[in-house]
Parts: structure tokens; C-alpha cells; sequence
């Protein structure tokens, strides 16, 4: 057998090890696809996402179908690109947001999250210890939900271009047999839960911009969901529906359900739980915290027949200790969400017209 020249076992030596970024900010030759693109790949994303998938380095991830079919009979897709300013904030950042996102995304079909895609838009003269910081972070949240990151891309643009760093995360989970999660299913009698107080992620993003002469000590509810919603569905398989609350808040969200199944929503006002100082920060700038961002916040909405057991089920578990049913499904007014106030009157909850806050994701 002939042996290999040392000289070649060297070469061989030096490809096979991980290459690492010398600069110190992204510069266009990063996003070339030659030598200073594939160093920072490999520091960068493979060091820190490093699994079995992702390290073929090819154009793409090849999933096992068998693997897949083994945890249930629909797959579930989706996509969400995350633009949040800034990109740190008091309790989370930009890449544990991409992650939990598209997790929760996930989970609220009632799927199962397993493998998610990363892509990256860069400005040119971005820190790279800023993005290797916002990686590390996308690390952590995944190992935290459970899921893989297994492919990627990665793009430069010119400085101006862009803000700092752009994130897309895409996802797929698979829906086990029995599991139907729809707005389409709520019926009147039905009740809504909540897993916690409104409001945190708006409220902490808007102070964290400086541009109020604020301080609080609130910061982002920013968490996977999966495994609440594995708690949900193991006492309950007839959840009929369920959204993560981000844009627009769970009065977006409870809208968007009474006009798929043309059912009203009843809220309590003083059952919705909301922290003293969200609750300060919207009174001085005239906003709603029905409205606010949420980003670790999930309406559900079951059978009364089963609010018990839900409620149980999520207390029981971290993301849902705070869980309280703060409403009901009624037959009419149609397509409408109305709030009892403390007082006993009744205002409709409309629509979020505009953006409250832009950028808040």
C-alpha cells in the first residue's frame, strides 16, 4: 500500500481544521464566497451550531424522512426574518429572538420544532465580536428548545446598506397523529388562557432605544414555547387553538381568531394580568398593553371542560407559571373582541390600526 507524502498528510491536516475570522468587523470579503467567507463560516456558525447535519457543509440540510414520519404524520414549516432594534436588549437579543420565534411558530400548531435554518444579512464594518456574541446566543436558545440549526447562508452589504445585522430563521417541526390546532375550531363556551403577564418584550424594547428619559427594570418574556405546549397537549388534545401573541399583542391575535370562526371574545379586564410598571410605561405614552409585543406569550383556547387541566398543566411548567383564563368564546356579536371593564361596561377591542412600535422583532 503506498503511504501518502507528508508533506500531503499536512495539507490534508490543515483543510480538515477549523479555519478562524482574523479580522476584527465584517468586511465585503466576507460575503464573496472565497477564503475570508469560509473562515468566517467556520469560526463562526459551524463552531458554534456544530452537529452532524450541518457539519456536511453542503448546500443544503438531507433530513431522514424516517426520522421525521417516527414523531408524527404532518410536517410543519415556517419562515420569520427578525430586524429588532437595538440588537441587545434587557433580557434577550436579536439570536435568542430568531430561535424562540420561529420555535414558538412552530409550536403553537402543535408541532414538535426539531431543525431550523439561519440566514444572515450583514453590514459592512459590523463588530465581529458583536456577531460572534448574537451566534453564541442562537446556540444557547437552541440547545435550550431542543432543536438543531443544520444550514445557513450568509450575506455582506455595503455600509448604509443595512443595520448592523438582519436574521432570517426558517423551521420545521412535525405534528403528531391526533393533534389539530386551528382557529377555525373555536366554538362558543370555549375559554381563552394565557400563560403570563402582556406586555414585557414591547415595554422593554422601547425603553431599551433611549429614546424616553425612562428606567424600569422590565425585560423581554423572550423563551421557547414547546415545551409549555408539550404540557398543554399531554392533558389536552382538543386545544382548538393556539398563537404565540408577538405583533400586535393578543388583541391582534384574539381578532384574528373571532373572524376565522366568526365567534365574539369576551375579555376581563381585571383578570388580565399585567405588570405595574408595563402598565406606567402605557399610561405615560398613551399606548394599550393589550397591543404590546410579547415574545415568550401564548393565548390558548380550549373547552371550558377542560380549563382545569390546562391551567394545571401549565402552571406545572416554567414558561406557564403565571397561566389565568382571562376570557370566553361567545356566539355573538360575530367576528368581534369586546372588554368588561372593572365597571361592568363593555368596549370592543378593534383591530391594531398602524404600528404602535416598528422594529419590535
Amino acid at each position: 500500500m503506498i503511504q501518502p507524502h507528508p508533506l500531503f498528510q499536512k495539507i490534508e491536516q490543515a483543510r480538515r481544521r477549523r479555519s478562524k475570522v482574523r479580522d476584527t468587523t465584517v468586511t465585503l470579503a466576507h460575503g464573496s464566497g472565497g477564503k475570508a467567507m469560509r473562515d468566517l463560516i467556520d469560526d463562526i456558525f459551524v463552531g458554534s451550531f456544530d452537529n452532524p447535519i450541518l457539519s456536511q457543509l453542503e448546500d443544503q440540510a438531507s433530513i431522514s424522512l424516517a426520522t421525521l414520519l417516527a414523531r408524527g404524520d404532518r410536517l410543519a414549516f415556517t419562515t420569520d426574518s427578525y430586524v429588532v432594534d437595538p440588537l441587545f436588549f434587557p433580557g434577550s437579543d436579536i439570536g435568542a429572538l430568531a430561535v424562540n420565534g420561529t420555535v414558538n411558530d412552530l409550536a403553537v400548531s402543535g408541532a414538535k420544532p426539531l431543525y431550523l435554518s439561519c440566514s444572515v444579512i450583514l453590514e459592512e464594518g459590523l463588530p465581529i465580536e458583536t456577531l460572534r456574541r448574537v451566534i453564541q446566543s442562537m446556540k444557547a436558545a437552541a440547545e435550550a428548545a431542543g432543536v438543531q440549526i443544520v444550514t445557513g447562508d450568509t450575506k455582506v452589504v455595503h455600509r448604509g446598506s443595512a443595520d448592523k445585522l438582519f436574521i432570517n430563521t426558517a423551521g420545521i417541526g412535525v405534528i403528531p397523529a391526533g393533534v389539530s390546532v386551528s382557529a377555525g375550531n373555536i366554538q362558543p363556551g370555549d375559554v381563552v388562557i394565557i400563560n403570563g403577564q402582556l406586555g414585557d418584550h414591547g415595554a422593554a424594547i422601547l425603553i431599551a432605544r433611549g429614546e424616553l428619559a425612562l428606567s424600569t427594570e422590565i425585560k423581554s418574556d423572550c423563551q421557547p414555547l414547546n415545551g409549555l405546549v408539550d404540557a398543554i397537549l399531554n392533558v389536552c388534545l382538543e386545544v382548538h387553538a393556539m398563537r404565540d401573541a408577538t405583533r400586535g399583542g393578543i388583541a391582534t391575535v384574539l381578532n384574528e381568531f373571532a373572524l376565522s370562526s366568526e365567534v365574539g371574545i369576551r375579555l376581563y379586564d381585571n383578570s388580565i394580568p399585567v405588570r405595574e410598571e408595563v402598565k406606567g410605561v402605557c399610561e405615560i405614552l398613551g399606548l394599550d398593553p393589550l397591543y404590546l409585543a410579547n415574545e415568550g406569550k401564548l393565548v390558548v383556547i380550549v373547552p371550558r371542560s377542560h380549563s382545569e387541566s390546562v391551567l394545571s398543566a401549565m402552571k406545572s411548567h416554567p414558561a406557564g407559571q403565571d397561566a389565568c383564563l382571562i376570557g370566553e368564546v361567545t356566539a355573538s356579536p360575530p367576528g368581534l373582541v369586546f372588554l368588561k371593564t372593572a365597571f361592568g361596561a363593555e368596549r370592543i377591542v378593534d383591530m391594531l390600526v398602524g404600528d404602535q412600535l416598528p422594529r419590535i422583532c
